[in-house]
């Protein structure tokens, strides 16, 4: 399969299901606006998916709102099955992503240090 085809189908994955978060999630007590989908990567067979998720808050609430997404694998591959036509409906499994807090990190470190130049 062309690298190409697989970022398309990686987008189109994770905008639907950055959708369904909302859906899916909304009886739950985790806001579903607190999740963030910041990528997806899906095998070269298209049978399985790797879903990284950023969730806003602190570390208890991190794996209480994984935990909601584990719980709701199913439905979201029910719903990417129904908008998506793919001959397999991947696997989808949820993993948490620490890339946008070691970016704010960085971004803290920079800013101390311009502070500490110009004073």
């Amino acid at each position: 399969m062309s690298v190409d085809r697989l970022e398309r189908v990686n987008s189109l994955l994770k905008r639907v299901i950055g959708e369904a978060v909302f859906r899916v999630m909304q009886s739950d007590d985790v806001s579903p606006g607190a999740i963030t989908i910041t990528g997806v990567s899906c095998g070269k067979d298209l049978r399985n998916a790797t879903v990284r998720v950023s969730v806003f808050g602190d570390k208890a609430l991190q794996q209480r709102a994984l935990g909601h997404l584990v719980h709701h694998e199913r439905e979201f591959e029910r719903i990417v099955n129904r908008e998506v036509r793919m001959k397999f409906t991947p696997q989808i499994r949820f993993v948490l992503d620490h890339s946008l807090e070691k970016g704010d990190e960085t971004l803290a470190i920079i800013n101390s240090l311009e502070a500490h130049g110009e004073a």
